[in-house]
């Protein structure tokens, strides 16, 4: 049986056997973007803390089959650095962020390293 994506042909294919990097994939966002790029047909990448809330959509919408789902921070450069190396990715979505306001004010550079 075929998908809605293939009766509608929805970008074209453009994302086809892509390698993606989505970067904040186990967040909201994130795991909306992920499940689409992998009905799509990308090879899905995902990078990012492990979610922050149960339940979460990541767990109920099992986000993590069919893609490569790596739990780890941003902010690490050299795990970020190696998964750019090793994955090679054509496009990469960057999602991960740190959102509260009130938190941007108490730490202002974790912020900016997260959400940068």
């Amino acid at each position: 049986m075929e998908s809605l994506v293939e009766k509608v042909d929805l970008f074209n294919g453009i994302y086809k056997k892509k390698r993606v990097l989505v970067v904040g994939h186990t967040g909201f966002k994130g795991a909306w973007l992920t499940l689409w790029l992998r009905e799509l047909g990308a090879r899905v990448v995902g990078y990012a803390l492990c979610p922050p809330t149960k339940p979460n959509l990541y767990d109920i919408c099992a986000v993590n089959k069919g893609i490569l789902s790596i739990k780890a921070d941003i902010k690490n450069y050299r795990k970020l650095s190696g998964v750019f190396s090793h994955y090679k990715p054509e496009v990469v979505f960057h999602l991960a962020a740190q959102p509260l306001v009130r938190l941007s004010y108490e730490n202002p550079r974790q912020t900016y390293l997260t959400n940068v």
